[in-house]
């Protein structure tokens, strides 16, 4: 008896382990289960894996005792014959009176069969009724559905197949280059990964380019991919017309959008990455698609699976894949609009930039780090619009500058030393009524280059930024100058120069009435100018206040800083156990903000304590942690023997109790570590092997100066903190 009328399988299933058994799972508990998701993803072949293994079972007369059944309906255009095509399916010869629902109604009463219903979606109306009562008079069926929306049937369980991961389309392609009769292997690897992922990891795509190995390199390929659709065309003869060309298959999905939903998806193209509401209510909002409406059109592009969401620290997110924006971006062309959408995903991004610049200051500065994170493809995509024509390059320097908190806050050195050179090098040298935006763009690139230890760069940005402001009467812009100047004193060891020109930017923000994250800093930075000098009263004292008002404002990240200055303080005068709680809170911060600047001298400083709490083992794995750390920074401790100080201490004082051999291979163990890793070290509970429980104080006897450092006048030991032996 013929128990199925799944077709037989042409070439080997790849991968998709994880997702074949989730699907037989929800096949198990519920009796309607639909496969969504994008047009070509592989939803019809893995619910055919998946219904094959079923039937297996039914042959060995586990379950479906009536067979697996697949009625496809794609080709189908009259929703008429929606139960015609279901009967046809089942095999049915009914030349009755009887309505085709009715047959099958009376068919199916009492029999146990898996019923695969395939290509559905633009049937969807006839289609989830049918279904609905199908399964209501017949308790044994149950449905694997398969198309690109749900049905929204009660009981209805919704599989979301996401493209290939990494590994599994790497396999999927290099299975059916040698299928297709490629000449040697699919090429170099590292490519490979690259056009899998260029690929979105959609299975018809990764077919579609394997066929065009025998004629094509992996890197021909890659190069051509900006014309996607025309080159991935040439689908197996006999396959579904909407799976021989990339094109037909996204353009499957476009043909059962509303218009409304066609309109937003071309204009859903210009976003960078991940995208939430309110950016595109902002951007794709018009007369023609009142931003009221966007939240529902939305949402039907999401329900037929053109869009993901996706939930992360800055919340959800919707994600389009690069195929479908691709789509959409050719629709976008054709309307003419392109350039218009650009540039309001543009404004939308520097607003975005420049409410967070306010936010950065007060409570929220944790999630404004997270919206950045976040929106950082799309600040890429508004820099490239505003550097394409140099008469708009004041909007690309107003952005630079703009996002100082983001450069230096949260790790983004190297990325925001691009902008600004690329920025600051086009425009006209006069900038009429926006030198504002090269001022500022200016002491950013200044800020950027001391902290990347590029003093030469540093300098000629800060002197340019003085020079013009005073010139302007830009009174902000030059006390900005003056702070920055003094950070780059300080990272040379000029302390009395840096304590002058802190003092100097310290009074004209009073004066000027400015308040914010800057101008906290330049009074921690003076704390560090006066600590190095031995001042440790008045620097407790700087970074005592600092420290309030951050925590009445909320404020993270300087807060940070105040608490290394408290630190280095309190282990100068013998209180390695406070030192190691505030430098706990500190590396806590610093990770948390990705800030690897402040992270890496936060844990040169701890392994100093480590050491002088009696285990110089441990110390020099936290030393030989921050070395990979440095290399991505920058320059090793700014060149600065005030700052190198604690790591030259405890190198002497744990090399002299380790020897040279234990102690370069305790440096090497922390060298392997990775940042997670390094961070989890740092903060983890230790029991001092030499002094017991982590955080007991040592007496002031062992605590040595910083070399480098000036003697403190009036230090515990009476001997300027320097250790007697």
């Amino acid at each position: 008896m013929r128990r199925s009328n799944l077709p037989s399988e042409l070439n080997r299933f790849v991968g998709r382990a994880g997702e074949r058994d989730e699907l037989a799972r929800l096949l198990e508990e519920f009796r309607l289960v639909t496969v969504v998701g994008v047009g070509g993803v592989g939803k019809t072949r893995l619910a055919l894996r998946t219904a094959a293994e079923a039937e297996a079972e039914a042959e060995a007369g586990k379950r479906y005792a009536d067979g697996v059944w697949l009625a496809e309906l794609s080709a189908l255009r009259d929703p008429a014959l929606v139960a015609h095509a279901l009967v046809e399916a089942l095999g049915l010869t009914d030349h009755t009176p009887r309505a085709p629902r009715q047959a099958l109604i009376e068919h199916l009463a009492e029999r146990r069969l898996l019923l695969v219903v395939d290509g559905f979606e633009h049937l969807v109306e006839e289609c989830a009724p049918l279904v609905r009562e199908l399964l209501l008079h017949s308790p044994g069926l149950t449905v694997l559905a398969v198309g690109r929306r749900p049905l929204r049937v009660d009981g209805e369980a919704v599989f979301t197949l996401a493209p290939m991961g990494d590994e599994d389309a790497v396999a999927l392609f290099g299975e059916r280059v040698a299928g297709a009769g490629s000449p040697g292997d699919s090429g170099d690897c590292a490519a490979v990964r690259e056009l899998c992922r260029r690929l979105d990891g959609i299975p018809l795509a990764l077919e579609l380019a394997a066929a065009r190995m025998p004629l094509l390199t992996v890197e021909q390929v890659l190069r051509r991919l900006d014309d996607r659709f025309r080159l991935l065309t040439g689908g197996a003869r006999g396959a579904l017309p909407r799976h021989q060309t990339l094109r037909t298959a996204i353009g499957w999905s476009h043909e059962l959008c509303t218009p409304e939903e066609r309109l937003l998806w071309a204009r859903l193209s210009v976003f960078a990455g991940p995208f939430d509401l309110d950016a595109v209510e902002y951007v794709c909002g018009g007369p023609d698609l009142p931003p009221e409406r966007v939240l529902d059109v939305l949402g039907g592009l999401l329900a037929q699976s053109l869009l993901s969401r996706e939930d992360g620290p800055a919340g959800p997110r919707y994600r389009m894949l690069d195929t479908v924006a691709a789509y959409g971006a050719e629709w976008l062309a054709a309307l003419e609009d392109t350039e218009r959408m650009r540039r309001r995903h543009r404004d939308w991004y520097m607003g975005l930039a420049t409410w967070c610049e306010l936010e950065w200051f007060g409570p929220r500065q944790a999630e404004v780090a997270a919206d950045m994170e976040a929106a950082l493809p799309h600040l890429r995509a508004a820099f490239e619009l505003c550097l394409e024509q140099p008469d708009e390059a004041r909007l690309a320097r107003h952005l630079a500058g703009t996002l100082w908190f983001y450069w230096v806050g949260c790790g983004r050195l190297s990325e925001g030393r691009h902008w600004l050179d690329r920025a600051l090098a086009l425009g006209p040298e006069q900038e009429g009524g926006h030198e504002h935006a090269r001022l500022k763009a200016l002491w950013v690139l200044g800020y950027v280059a001391i902290l990347q230890g590029d003093g030469t760069a540093a300098v000629a940005a800060l002197h340019e930024c003085g020079e013009r402001a005073r010139f302007a009467g830009n009174a902000i812009a030059e006390a900005y100058a003056t702070h920055r100047m003094g950070c780059l004193a300080l990272l040379s060891d000029d302390l009395v120069r840096a304590e002058e020109l802190f003092g100097r930017a310290l009074e004209a923000y009073r004066e000027l009435g400015e308040l914010n994250s800057n101008v906290l800093m330049s009074q921690v930075e003076l704390a560090l100018a006066r600590v190095f000098q031995g001042d440790l009263e008045g620097a407790v004292a700087l970074c005592a206040e600092v420290r309030e008002i951050c925590e009445e404002r909320g404020e993270l990240w300087t807060r940070a800083y105040a608490l290394y200055v408290l630190a280095y303080a309190a282990w100068t005068r013998g209180a390695h156990g406070e030192a190691r709680e505030l430098l706990g809170e500190c590396i806590t911060i610093d990770h948390r903000f990705h800030d690897l600047v402040g992270l890496v001298l936060a844990i040169e400083l701890l392994a100093l304590v480590t050491a002088s709490e009696g285990d110089p083992a441990e110390a020099a794995v936290l030393q030989g942690a921050t070395l990979p750390v440095w290399d991505s920074v920058g320059l090793r401790l700014f060149g600065s023997s005030m700052f190198g100080g604690p790591r030259e201490l405890c190198e002497r004082q744990a090399g002299e109790l380790l020897g040279a051999e234990r102690y370069a291979a305790s440096v090497r163990e922390g060298r392997g570590l990775s940042l997670e890793e390094t961070v989890a070290r740092a903060l983890a509970e230790r029991r001092d092997p030499a002094t017991g429980p982590a955080g007991a104080e040592s007496s002031p006897a062992r605590s040595r100066a910083v070399p480098g450092t000036r003697k403190p006048a009036g230090s515990p030991t009476g001997k300027g903190g320097e250790a007697a032996g």
